[in-house]
Parts: structure tokens; sequence; C-alpha cells
């Protein structure tokens, strides 16, 4: 194993103590340092919204903690959940009277911790609403949606939900409003290459020089098929040959991109991906809006990348377009 650390059971708390050195508009709470908070606080009157994961996947969960964005997220270790201590800290430091949602990805452990948090809060009044993204078709069928992992959609999903509770909106309203994204919202990856986890300094699988998986998750899980490297081009068309039909578009629709590296894969190569995406795209006669391309939700050193096609009403694309800034994305 070749990283950059010192203990490697000190990883996820020597890296909290950077990020919030870097951004000091950031700030550790809770008992463990385990909160990533927002240094004003909760905003009074606005809904809060808090989120949480494992730690390796930089900017998602806590690099989107900022104006516009979260108000809050709880660290687990390395593709680890969160505590459920963290969850009701992360709960309660975005409280601003209005309620909280909870925004995370479909996983088993985050799941069970802030269903707790939540009963836990809701006893104490505070109303909460929880919505759990899960936009990666290649982890369960349409039939079985609600078994989805959530992956880089997370990020579109942040977005707008947090336009929406910072123009003033209700709990319900919120909530309403990141469903409707996470419903619009479809994703897919393809992996190249591992990451070794800090704490165990093995490999999470192995790939052949010249294989890749298709369809795998961000910790590894397994995909759909496992072969050969195809071109972009190939990989792009499959790519779109997943994520597009639940979508249901036509000509005249508008969606928004995300075009996401997994950790190792250059900016590069995914330009050339979406150079690809774009072109297919256009000869439906669909229209791309404020496209992403770069790292947005990672997997350590993984290399590969993810597709995320979002269908966009005016709404959804109001909510994209409005000013948001966090340590990794300003949207102006």
């Amino acid at each position: 194993m070749k990283k950059i650390l010192n203990d490697p059971n000190a990883y996820v708390d020597e890296m909290l103590d950077g990020l919030c050195l870097a951004h000091p508009e950031l700030q550790r709470r809770g008992e463990d340092g385990r909160v990533v908070v927002r240094a004003i606080g909760a905003v009074p009157g606005k809904v809060g919204i808090v989120t949480g994961g494992g730690s390796g996947h930089l900017p998602v969960f806590l690099g989107y903690v900022g104006e516009g964005l979260l108000d809050s997220c709880a660290v687990g270790n390395v593709f680890a959940g969160p505590r459920m201590g963290d969850c009701i800290e992360a709960m309660r430091a975005a409280d601003g009277g209005a309620g909280v949602l909870q925004l995370y990805g479909n996983y088993g452990g985050d799941r069970m911790n802030f269903d707790m948090a939540a009963e836990m809060l809701e006893l104490e009044g505070m109303p909460v609403a929880s919505v759990r993204v899960a936009d990666d078709v290649a982890s369960a069928p349409a039939a079985q949606h609600e078994k989805r992992r959530g992956v880089a959609g997370l990020v579109l999903v942040y977005k707008v939900a947090g336009a929406k509770a910072a123009g003033g909106a209700n709990l319900e309203t919120v909530a309403a409003l990141a469903r409707k994204a996470n419903d619009a919202c479809r994703s897919i990856g393809v992996a190249l290459s591992p990451c070794v986890v800090p704490e165990s300094g093995k490999a999470s699988f192995a790939l052949g020089d010249q294989e890749v998986e298709f369809g795998m998750g961000i910790h590894g899980e397994p995909g759909i098929w496992r072969g050969p490297l195809k071109s972009a081009n190939a990989l792009a068309d499959e790519m779109l040959e997943h994520v597009t039909p639940e979508l249901t578009l036509a000509r005249g629709d508008r969606v928004t991109v995300l075009v996401n590296s997994l950790g190792a894969t250059p900016a590069e190569e995914l330009y050339i991906l979406y150079r690809r995406v774009a072109a297919v795209l256009a000869g439906r006669g669909v229209s791309i809006v404020r496209p992403l391309v770069g790292r947005y939700a990672t997997s350590m050193e993984m290399a590969g990348a993810s597709l995320s096609v979002m269908k966009l009403d005016a709404e959804l694309e109001a909510l994209l377009a409005a000013p948001a800034v966090c340590p990794f994305w300003s949207v102006r």
C-alpha cells in the first residue's frame, strides 16, 4: 500500500482536521469530531438538510456542506456508515426550527442509524423527513427501485433540495422536491481498477490489466458484467443504454449530465466520455443543461467513471441554477 498518511487508524480524523483548516467555513462537532457543520450554524427558519456516509468518497458526502446545499454531515470510517450518535448530532446542528430533512444514499447501515436518530429526535419534537437517494440502475431492476444504491446522483439531489430549502420552502415541500429529483435521476458506473482501504491495506477487489467491471458500485459491489476494456464510445453508449430508458426521453427534452471520476481517472478521459454522451443525446434531440464533468463522488483512488442523467422540468432546472457554495463546487 502506497498512501500519503501517518497512521491508517487516524486517516479519517486527520483528513477532517485538514479539511476544516483549509476551509474554515466548516467546523467539526460531536463527541469524536465526526460531524461537519457550517461554521455559521443553523439558519433560523430554514429547513435543515443533513446527510451522512462513509469516508473515502470526497467530495461526497461532507464536501457538499455549504450555502445552498447541506447544513451538516455525519462522517463514518472509510466505506462505513456514521454512528447513530453522530447522525443525531448532525440533525441537531442543522435544525433552525423548521425541521430537518435526512438526505442520504440508500445503504443498510446508513438507513438503520438515520432511522433510529429520526425516531429519537421526533420524540423530542423535531419535525423530520427522510429521502434515500437510489439512482444506481445496476444495483436492482426498476421494479425493485427501492433496493438501488445511491451514487453520484446524490450530488444533483443535494443541489435541488438545498436550493429549495434556501428559498424558504417548508419541510414537506423540500422533501417532495428531493423525491422528485431522485425519481428523475439515473446513474451507472464502470470500474477499471480497485482501491485500497487504509485500515486493511489491501485492494478492495481484483481486475486484470485489460479488464473492466461494468456497473460496479462505489464500494466495489459487483456489477453487471466483467470483461475486456471497450472503447470510450462503446462504454458511453452502453451506459446511456442503461440510464436513459427509464427516463423516457423524447425530442425537445432537457437533461443535466454528470460524468464523474471514481478517483483516479483523469479529466481528459472524462471529457472523451462526455463528448460521446453529448453527441448521442443531441442526435436524439435532447438538450444538456449545466453539465458537470470531474470528481464529484469518488471511491478513494479507484480508476473508472460514472454517468448520471437527470431529466429536467422548469422547476428542477431553476433549482440547479440557484446559487450555491461549498469547498468543492460553486454555482453563481
